[in-house]
């Protein structure tokens, strides 16, 4: 099994990049929450595999975390009638904290917002992973090149549910949240990452 690749970017869209290594150039199909994170082509970068074989393909998808592959997994083996495409759609509207947030919650109004999936599956999704997630978040491992705790995924939460009572959706508001943490480092404080979404 493939776990990892790690090569020069040549080229990514938001569901997909492009690395090229030892002569070879490997498509690799991507949520944008890792599409936001990946460096400028031509940089190293090293995304997290999964590899599934089906009768007539292979597809190879990547992830900035391993947490973030996990997950993929645990929902296309888990979770009926969610296949990779839509477990890529999910994972591409909302960063993997509030998934894991929205599932421990029984969150159905927003987990059937994503792209794919309406409230039959919305319910089968917290019905068959709340067990799975936890009790607590997600305490990951290495993000393209920065380091990233258990404690950052709290301000992150905090910073979406500060902005989602101010009027904006979820989905937008950790849109907004993973942006915010993009420039500001995995350090940012729960603060400092609401004024830098609402800037």
């Amino acid at each position: 099994m493939i776990t990892s690749i790690q090569g020069t970017l040549a080229s990514a869209s938001p569901l997909h990049a492009v690395i090229e290594l030892n002569g070879f150039s490997y498509e690799v199909n991507i949520p944008v929450t890792t599409a936001e994170k990946l460096p400028a082509p031509g940089a190293l970068v090293k995304l997290h595999t999964l590899v599934i074989y089906r009768e007539d393909s292979q597809t190879l998808y990547g992830f900035a975390t391993p947490a973030d592959r996990d997950f993929f997994r645990l929902m296309i083996e888990h979770v009926t009638g969610v296949g990779p495409k839509v477990a890529l759609s999910i994972m591409s509207r909302l960063s993997l904290a509030l998934l894991e947030d929205a599932i421990r919650a029984g969150d159905i109004g927003t987990l059937a917002k994503c792209p794919g999936i309406g409230k039959k599956t919305a319910e089968r999704l917290v019905v068959e992973l709340k067990s799975k997630v936890g009790a607590t978040g997600s305490t990951t491992v290495v993000s393209l090149g920065e380091p990233a705790t258990g404690s950052v995924a709290a301000p992150h939460r905090d910073a979406v549910a500060a902005l989602t009572a101010l009027g904006y959706k979820t989905a937008d508001a950790d849109q907004a949240v993973r942006r915010a943490a993009l420039t500001l480092g995995p350090k940012a404080t729960t603060e400092a990452l609401v004024k830098k979404a609402l800037s």
